[in-house]
């Protein structure tokens, strides 16, 4: 089952929480919309699922127009941030309900509500809390019989809404992976909403970043963590550094660097921020020009994540500290403490346009 919005808007009063939005979702791909709180991911979800109603534009199943049709006869699994269980009935009695409400003739019989049921249970590794309740569970334990039930009706489209949201940071790592592999089994059309970044590269096939109701980029996961679109994407997907400095006719200047920005090549002279990646800023105890290792920055802090070693770094190019991160090995091998003067190198950075800059470009 594909799913496809077209032009699709909502507003709630003057705010418009989704603007204009078209987006394809391919059948059997688990899809990640990610965005901050307001970005309108929650509301995109709701519409294609029945809940909300567009003010205009079209959700479509397989092509069919679906805009109008009831939340109960479009076929959609729906899996909460809250578990939203049944706390007086057991389990097994939450995971049946969907198929004991069903209108008589489309019922199944109660044999097979019992079969599929355990089933269900079993392919989310919970049999042994049939006859349990909701209370007797861990929060991980009750998002996986939310998303049983979620299943039990064999939806086309299964939908998240922050489903690992109330839980702690290890539940969450635990489950996510868990519905990775789930999906791997199921491949049902899978929407899932997150304002966690690296909760939507580890679980999805597709990300889409949403920002003020709009799609900032969608592609791979791959696809949107390197190469970022906007400064929007490069600030929310992981930490990031940012340098200040010139274009001029395809070259960016930072400071004493020299960066290439094939894409400004028209750009005479105007205001211009580097984007580089912790990990992808190199840290040299001397300078050479000759490679790039030639701006200067102060060590204001070391700090130990591990396997990794954090250095916070201050220079006059970046008007916030700067942050490079590297191995315990490479840290020993320079040989730096806090307060030398060390020298920087990008292996890569994007340069994009000051905004104003952007908006003048784009006029």
């Amino acid at each position: 089952m594909s799913i496809e919005v077209r032009d699709i808007q909502k507003r709630f009063g003057r705010f418009t929480a989704v603007d204009g939005v078209n987006l394809h979702f391919p059948e059997g791909k688990l899809t990640a919309l990610l965005g901050p709180s307001g970005s309108g991911k929650t509301t995109l979800l709701r519409m294609i699922a029945g809940l909300e109603q567009a003010d205009s534009g079209m959700v479509l199943f397989n092509g069919e127009d679906t805009t109008h049709v009831h939340v109960s006869r479009r076929g959609v699994g729906f899996v909460f941030q809250h578990y939203a269980l049944f706390k007086h009935m057991t389990v097994f009695d939450n995971v049946a309900f969907g198929l004991t409400v069903k209108p008589r003739r489309e019922r199944p019989a109660k044999a097979e509500i019992e079969n599929r049921v355990h089933r269900l249970l079993q392919l989310v590794q919970l049999e042994w809390t049939a006859n349990r309740y909701p209370s007797q569970l861990s929060g991980g334990q009750r998002q996986r019989i939310a998303l049983a039930r979620a299943l039990a009706t064999e939806p086309r489209v299964l939908l998240l809404d922050e489903p690992f949201g109330a839980l702690d940071a290890k539940v969450r790592t635990e489950l996510r992976r868990w519905l990775r592999r789930l999906h791997d089994e199921i491949h049902v059309t899978s929407i899932f909403v997150t304002h966690d970044q690296e909760e939507a590269v580890d679980v999805a096939d597709k990300i889409v970043i949403m920002n003020h109701g709009r799609i900032e980029q969608e592609g791979s996961p791959e696809e949107v963590y390197d190469n970022p679109a906007s400064p929007f994407v490069f600030d929310f997907l992981g930490q990031v550094n940012r340098f200040y400095g010139h274009i001029r006719q395809g070259q960016a200047e930072i400071g004493d660097w020299t960066l290439p920005s094939p894409e400004h090549a028209e750009v005479a002279n105007a205001p211009a921020v580097a984007y580089v990646r912790p990990h992808e800023l190199e840290v040299h105890p001397d300078s050479d020009p000759a490679t790039g290792v030639s701006l200067a920055a102060t060590l204001a802090d070391i700090t130990s994540l591990g396997a990794t070693i954090r250095l916070e770094l201050v220079a006059p190019e970046s008007q916030e500290p700067i942050y490079s991160e590297l191995s315990k090995e490479a840290f020993v091998q320079l040989n730096i403490q806090t307060g030398d003067t060390v020298w920087l190198r990008p292996k890569k950075a994007r340069v994009f346009l000051q905004p104003r800059q952007r908006a003048a470009q784009a006029a």
